[in-house]
């Protein structure tokens, strides 16, 4: 086996995880892990990352929440067609030729660095 091949299936292996324990998109792993490790573009790893999550990524994870009844689906499906035309409008404009991967990188860090703080610091954040 490649040491490419070892280090997707890695990747995957974390992502899949993660997703399965705090319900984060896998992107939010595989993203960073394949722009910092495997050396990719920015662009090409949101691309590679989108299509990897096609189907896989939520539907085991979903069926064991929801034997434990630990699913909302009304809220899930709602939720899921936002997900679809957000989705949408954010690959159309993450791939405008004006949109550099170098800007793309920066944004995205400040995305998780913005949620990380407010996980790390919810008092600042209550009303």
């Amino acid at each position: 086996m490649s040491n490419l091949l070892i280090q997707l299936l890695l990747i995957g292996l974390v992502a899949g995880v993660a997703g399965g324990m705090f319900g984060i998109g896998g992107g939010a792993i595989m993203v960073p892990a394949m722009v910092l490790l495997l050396s990719l573009d920015q662009k090409l790893a949101t691309g590679t990352s989108l299509a990897a999550q096609v189907l896989p990524i939520g539907i085991l994870g979903a069926i064991v929440y929801h034997r434990n009844n630990n699913l909302n689906i009304k809220h899930a499906i709602i939720i899921a067609i936002g997900l679809v035309i957000g989705n949408l409008f954010g690959a159309l404009f993450a791939n405008q030729p004006y949109i550099s991967s170098e800007l793309m990188k920066k944004l995205y860090g400040l995305f998780l660095f913005l949620i990380g703080f407010r996980y790390l610091f919810p008092n600042l954040f209550t009303r």
